[in-house]
């Protein structure tokens, strides 16, 4: 992928950072960090890719709320961001970091019967 599609890329990820921190009210909104963007060759979609921590009804209701509030995220994108084209936003839950965790908590695990064996 260019330069271009990377400054995208970067430039939505702040931007909507922005947008869900300070100007989305929604109740249902957990706390919620906007990890990576990605967007077509053609601009025309951007896959936004987000972390919640909580657990999973937190995660469904901030689903949920990113959803309802797609329209309007576009619409602020649109006003701020000079672009010919406004890409359509699909939000997509990050479970990296979840997947991370669980990695280290079977690791420690792993470690903890290991110390108890040698004792």
């Amino acid at each position: 992928m260019g330069a271009r599609p990377e400054r995208v890329q970067e430039a939505l990820r702040r931007e909507v950072s922005m947008i869900v921190q300070k100007e989305i009210k929604d109740p249902r909104l957990g706390f919620i960090t906007i990890t990576k963007v990605e967007v077509t060759k053609d601009l025309k979609n951007a896959f936004v890719y987000y972390s919640v921590l909580g657990e999973e009804k937190v995660a469904n209701n901030t689903r949920h709320a990113l959803k309802s509030a797609v329209g309007y995220i576009r619409k602020l994108i649109g006003e701020r961001m000079k672009m010919k084209y406004v890409p359509e936003i699909t939000f997509r839950q990050d479970m990296s970091i979840e997947h991370a965790k669980r990695v280290y908590e079977i690791l420690d695990n792993i470690k903890k019967e290991k110390s108890e064996d040698e004792s």
